[in-house]
């Protein structure tokens, strides 16, 4: 036997005077450049995208929902869960060497070309030690997140409360818990402490925020397997791309030979970066229309389709054991409702990456398209539900909220569930709705909380075939 399976092809609280005037300051350093490709950068995408409102102001709620259960319908919040992806981060060295690769061609064209002049003379800033680590940006966007998460649920985050942090052991996710932390900090007492609040009291827990290093199955068959990114290699080799790369290499005036995909969208990732760490539109931009980013966006979204999300089955059962700890501690929290016990766990933060999102979004079945994403169908998926940016950019935030409801007419009614994603209410996959009483929740995914067995999903036969036929 084969060892890798076949898959499918509110209002808010009054602020300190001090806060408020931070507020402004904030809103006025971030009147945020904009870019006609910003909507386009997939996973490399800021926060701000898909939350509009927080341009002009970082802390607000942005308009009210009626979809919240309150404390006025006799609702009241149990315990929160957030999955929250790091903030903005700088590029990875493998992303830093190509850019240096592209602007080390540009700079040594023999004969003039004034269209790349720009480029050939650009301050190449970045170096390989920066290599993902969290920008001053990624810092701010953890602590305006705390402060959001801290107005929207004031019950939950209180004083009294107890926080558990825990991140994955990326250097990134570890800054981004203590900036949280240092939001919430601020949130609820006005001040910080003088002592350091770094890794403070922050549980590293890689078996559950990198549950896909894990996952032998999936290394083997997706991660490390040439051949499982078939659909993003066609791609790169086809018409869409093939008009991108003449275009640029005629506005840059080097060989067609000398241009691959890769440099291409290392270049649109440098607007991206720019705007999203620096806020300010970079040269880079410039190279690039709509429709050409909308080209290399398709191409992120490929990528993150078939290697973290519906393209292989592996994808997303690798992240069942996240999953389930979701339930065990819902659960719990019921439990001791039920035995008039505190909540042991009111609020628990997890601070991962968009692997970790995405896959446990993709078991859930979020953002499912009724044809799988290819290499030949650009165009009739130009509405595809799947847009990475829209899903996970940076700081993206999975929460799940359980009530309990004091004036329920049955037992199954006293607990129900919210998802929001990126501070917005998800409506459930099997219902439509934003709100879902927990016993129909669990009931949804009795198949995933009963017989998706985290080492069964990822252990390897022994006879390790690798073929894409078998994936």
């Amino acid at each position: 036997m084969a060892s890798c399976f076949r898959g499918p092809l509110p209002g808010r609280p009054s602020l300190p005077l001090f806060l408020l005037l931070l507020r402004v300051s904030l809103a006025q350093e971030r009147a945020a450049a904009t870019s006609l490709l910003s909507g386009y950068f997939g996973t490399k995408s800021r926060y701000e995208e898909v939350n509009q409102h927080l341009l002009q102001d970082p802390l607000s709620l942005g308009p009210p929902d009626p979809g919240y259960l309150l404390p006025s319908a006799a609702c009241a919040p149990l315990q929160l869960r957030a999955l929250i992806r790091h903030g903005t981060r700088f590029p990875t060295e493998k992303q830093i060497r190509k850019l240096g690769q592209l602007h080390r061609l540009l700079r040594s064209q023999e004969r003039p070309c004034p269209a790349a002049q720009p480029f050939a003379h650009w301050d190449m800033w970045y170096h390989p030690d920066m290599d993902g680590k969290l920008a001053p940006k990624g810092r701010l966007d953890m602590e305006q997140l705390a402060q959001r998460l801290a107005a929207r649920f004031p019950g939950l985050f209180s004083r009294q409360r107890r926080f558990a942090f825990a991140s994955s052991s990326k250097h990134r996710c570890v800054e981004s818990s203590a900036a949280f932390r240092k939001g919430l900090l601020l949130a609820l007492h006005g001040q910080l402490p003088a002592r350091d609040i770094e890794n403070e009291e922050t549980e590293i827990n890689d078996k559950l925020m990198r549950f896909f290093d894990h996952c032998e199955k999936f290394v083997t068959c997706v991660e490390e397997n040439a051949t499982a990114m078939y659909e993003v290699d066609a791609f790169k080799q086809g018409p869409e791309m093939k008009r991108v790369l003449e275009k640029i290499a005629a506005t840059l005036c080097v060989p067609l030979r000398d241009l691959n995909a890769d440099l291409v969208q290392v270049a649109f990732f440098t607007c991206s970066f720019e705007l999203a760490i620096k806020n300010v539109n970079s040269p880079w931009c410039s190279l690039f229309n709509e429709e050409d980013a909308k080209v290399l966006e398709y191409l992120n979204d490929l990528k993150q389709y078939w290697k973290r999300g519906y393209g292989y089955d592996i994808n997303s059962r690798s992240s069942c054991i996240l999953f389930q700890d979701i339930f065990k501690h819902l659960d719990k929290a019921i439990a001791e409702s039920k035995s008039s016990m505190p909540i042991s766990s009111p609020v628990i933060l997890q601070f991962g990456h968009a692997e970790t999102l995405q896959p446990l979004l993709a078991l859930m079945g979020f953002f499912k398209d009724e044809e799988p994403l290819a290499a030949n169908n650009y165009k009739k998926q130009m509405h595809r539900k799947f847009r990475s940016g829209r899903i996970v950019p940076y700081a993206s935030n999975l929460i799940f909220v359980l009530y309990h409801c004091d004036q329920a007419k049955t037992p199954e009614e006293e607990y129900q569930v919210q998802i929001l994603l990126n501070e917005k209410l998800l409506p459930f996959p099997h219902s439509e709705e934003t709100v879902s009483l927990y016993t129909d929740l669990k009931n949804h995914y009795k198949d995933i909380l009963q017989n998706c067995h985290f080492s069964e999903e990822c252990e390897l036969s022994k006879t390790n075939n690798t073929s894409t036929d078998e994936l």
